[in-house]
């Protein structure tokens, strides 16, 4: 029998008032302060916040692969800039039929 392996579904969405403990525990698990600010997106897999974003700040949970939700968060807020300050552009690729 074949195991079939899916990804874990990711929601990025604006932080509420009632993630306060929630994200303070993810910044104590990371070693960082809690952000602040009325701008934090965060990220959730499988119903529990693994990663947020706040102006240049950054929190995730250090015991789960969270790179590419970090860079998630990132494409969401429009915050992908280069050393230049230029912003990068995403490209998704088109599928073709065979």
């Amino acid at each position: 029998m074949a195991l079939l392996l899916t990804a874990p579904t990711v929601v990025i969405r604006a932080a509420r008032g009632s993630d306060g403990q929630a994200l303070e525990n993810l910044a104590r698990l990371d070693s960082q302060r809690p952000l602040s600010g009325a701008d934090i997106l965060l990220a959730e897999q499988d119903g529990k916040i693994v990663a947020a974003l706040a102006g240049a700040r950054t929190i995730a949970d250090p015991f789960r692969p969270t790179g590419d939700v970090v860079a998630l968060l990132h494409v969401h807020a429009g915050r992908t800039a280069h050393v230049d300050g230029s912003r990068s552009r995403v490209r998704v690729p088109r599928v073709r039929a065979a």
